[in-house]
């Protein structure tokens, strides 16, 4: 995932876009980028986050953009970026969100086309710079953000900056939200919308699935209309999502209190418990929920230390990030100790992390540990938005067990779906299996019915593709 910020002013901007852009750092996790059209030059800049804030690496560059009243910037999950184009549609300057499953496709379909790359993504093409070239083909900037709606599969949400306004594009089934803002002065194009309340936004609108607007400081004008089908992702509100923020309406908070409330509706037969915690930051919603559901204490078992472990930070080593991951949560003995809990947690992807806090709680007296997950198990990996894995399908816990109890690595897909469904056998031994190899007393996850519930859109609006294959277009 990553997260942008835009704004078009009649005054200079490059405050609200630096701000804005700070407050999607929960969003990214190593490169980030800005870049402003100051009325004569593009400038940008691009820093790594692997080892400090997003204020700390970008506020030295400030002055440079003194004057700007169009910029944009972007927290990025995984290339650098804004891509800056010469064309012959004009400069502009390009940030973008999602996956491009079909990359190497496209990038054979450029070569053979002698269109050649510049930018790199570690030593791989970067999909930001292919998006930027896709869109440079167009005789328009209207037809090469459609021809990139055309040809991406997987997801693409972007912003463009040109000398007179931005361009804002949802990706084309809504996969990640794109929010507007105004004020007195102009507008701001933001992933989250609570980034606008302390900038003096007031939220205006989203963009619909597929849909893009060209904006200036004097108004909005719509590109290309929205599309009849949307899948949002559903882990915007299970996990990625700040609290304070809305998507189609359904603020992030309040659907974590109700996957909280439905998991505890199905957890009538454990009595005998002490508290209810939750894994800061996300898990907190959901623990408050099922608290206040059950009538049970919620109590902070664990405290995040922030202060010198920033979210953003998070080093290449797997074994770095597994210790850093670590050092941000310190248990609490006081409540621990000889306490039955319920300890929520937003999912479970590769097992290490909740095993590891499993370990802690254990080592800190606590009599017993009933982990509750507010989705339902990882089975497929994600392909729109580089959540789930990142080098292989055995990244997920999920997997691992089922190539454990199947001895075998190829699944079918009537298979996968057995393990997907949480009346079957399989789907029992499988959470059995991730029981005994966390340590915890019990484990349940959520029911997909349920998570859809709690969120408040249509099953058709959202994306599960990781819980049951039915979004992969």
């Amino acid at each position: 995932m990553s997260g942008f910020f835009g704004c078009v002013s009649k005054r200079e901007c490059v405050a609200d876009v630096f701000y804005g852009t700070d407050y999607h750092s929960h969003l990214g996790t190593k490169r980030a980028g800005m870049a402003f059209y100051n009325g004569s030059n593009f400038i940008r800049t691009i820093h790594s986050l692997e080892s400090a804030y997003f204020r700390n690496k970008f506020e030295g560059d400030l002055p440079k953009f003194e004057g700007s009243k169009l910029g944009i910037g972007i927290i990025s999950d995984l290339e650098s970026q804004p891509i800056t184009l010469t064309s012959h549609l004009g400069r502009f300057s390009l940030v973008a969100i999602g996956r491009i499953d079909n990359i190497e496709e496209l990038t054979a379909e450029l070569l053979e086309r002698r269109i050649n790359f510049a930018e790199l993504s570690g030593s791989k093409i970067n999909p930001t710079e292919l998006v930027a070239i896709l869109v440079s083909l167009g005789g328009t900037f209207k037809e090469g953000i459609e021809l990139v709606q055309q040809k991406v599969k997987g997801s693409c949400s972007m912003m463009i900056l040109t000398e007179t306004g931005i361009y804002a594009m949802r990706d084309k089934y809504g996969r990640t939200p794109v929010m507007i803002g105004r004020n007195a002065d102009g507008y701001a194009v933001a992933t989250e919308n609570s980034a606008f309340a302390n900038l003096d936004y007031e939220t205006v609108g989203e963009l619909g699935p597929g849909q893009t607007y060209f904006i200036t400081a004097e108004g909005m004008e719509e590109i290309t209309p929205p599309g009849k089908r949307k899948q949002i992702c559903s882990f915007m509100w299970v996990y990625y999502g700040y609290p304070s923020s809305y998507y189609e309406g359904v603020n992030v908070e309040d659907a974590r209190y109700r996957c909280g409330r439905a998991l505890a509706m199905r957890d009538e037969d454990i009595k005998d418990v002490d508290l209810v915690a939750g894994i800061p930051d996300s898990g907190i919603g959901h623990a408050i929920g099922y608290s206040n559901c059950r009538h049970i204490p919620y109590k902070r078992a664990f405290v995040k230390y922030t202060p010198t472990w920033p979210r953003s930070f998070m080093p290449q080593n797997q074994n770095m990030r597994d210790l850093v991951a670590k050092m941000k949560l310190i248990p609490n003995e006081t409540f621990i100790r000889g306490s039955k809990m319920v300890l929520l947690d937003d999912s479970i992807v590769r097992g290490t992390q909740l095993k590891d806090n499993i370990v802690k709680l254990t080592e800190s007296g606590a009599a017993a540990l009933h982990i509750r997950v507010a989705c339902p198990p990882l089975v497929y990996p994600c392909v729109f938005l580089n959540f789930s894995t990142s080098r292989s399908t055995f990244d997920l816990f999920t997997r691992r067990v089922i190539k454990e109890l199947e001895g075998t690595e190829n699944f079918s897909e009537k298979l996968l779906q057995e393990y997907s469904d949480p009346t079957s056998p399989k789907y029992a031994a499988m959470v059995e299996s991730m029981r005994k190899k966390i340590g915890a007393d019990t484990l349940r996850f959520q029911h997909l019915d349920d998570l859809v519930k709690a969120i408040g859109l249509p099953k058709e609006e959202l994306c599960t593709h990781c819980w049951d294959n039915s979004s992969y277009m």
